[in-house]
């Protein structure tokens, strides 16, 4: 009798911002395709957090909490030093993100201050991670990187210009680095569109998050607004040994928004 496939089997994931939404179901979803540890990073929201975990020691890998803001460099390498134990990461999910909403016809809604706090976590962060998991990916027989992107990186759409160029410099990034970290890291972009999770609540949108879900549901090709477990499949694709031979690549997923009405 075949066993089941399980293309995280015995794997060690790193994945932050993944209290919540689409970082909380890639750690499920990786401990339920076999991962044997998968290290939680939350910034702020260690209750949310805790829940993550438990969902991931139900799936059936070992849960490692780890706080820290990717924004800042030590806290970084703390992230990382909570997979040190294992000698190895197979797979670094660059999840964490933020914005912030602003028209785009106001050129005075954010400040330059602001503007940077957008790319030191959504640009800097990911490259710090990278940077301070070197060695562990390394280690792996078959490591990825797989960073969470957006379609406002490749529209110039999205809750900002901020945000959106922040997002367009992560693909930009992401190739850069598929080059630097060759041939023993993989390093590949997911662009989700929108994704029905805590993260547009959160963002505040004008008419609240349902009805933009709505309007997400009649407008696009695919007639459907994701959820998180929508596009955490194919992050998971992207780190696993089936894209063993895809790098530096930007995977859209976002049920055909980006191809308009």
């Amino acid at each position: 009798m075949s066993q089941p496939y399980a293309p995280y089997a015995d794997a060690v994931v790193v994945i932050t911002g993944a209290s919540t939404g689409l970082g909380r179901a890639i750690a499920v979803g990786a401990a339920g395709q076999g991962a044997k540890a998968v290290v939680v990073n939350y910034a702020s929201s260690r209750a949310e957090a805790e829940e993550t975990a438990r969902l991931v020691g139900a799936a059936g890998a070992e849960a490692i909490l780890a706080q820290g803001d990717v924004g800042q460099d030590e806290d970084c390498r703390r992230i990382v030093s909570a997979a040190a134990r294992f000698g190895r990461i197979d797979t670094l999910f660059n999840n964490a993100g933020t914005s912030r909403i602003a028209s785009y016809g106001d050129l005075d809604a954010l400040d330059a201050d602001e503007f940077l706090r957008l790319y030191r976590v959504n640009v800097v962060g990911p490259y710090q991670m990278v940077r301070a998991a070197r060695a562990l990916l390394e280690a792996s027989d078959d490591a990825a990187v797989v960073m969470s992107s957006s379609i406002a990186g490749v529209t110039g759409g999205g809750s900002s210009i901020a945000y959106s160029a922040s997002k367009g410099a992560l693909n930009a990034m992401t190739l850069g680095l598929a080059r630097a970290v060759a041939p023993k890291i993989r390093v590949n972009a997911l662009c989700p569109g929108f994704i029905d999770s805590p993260w547009f609540d959160k963002l505040g949108y004008a008419g609240g998050k349902e009805k933009l879900r709505d309007h997400i549901a009649r407008t696009t090709p695919l007639k459907a607004a994701s959820t998180p477990e929508d596009v955490a499949g194919a992050a998971l694709f992207l780190g696993s040994r089936a894209a063993r031979h895809v790098t530096g690549e930007t995977l859209l997923v976002d049920a055909g928004l980006h191809l308009g009405n």
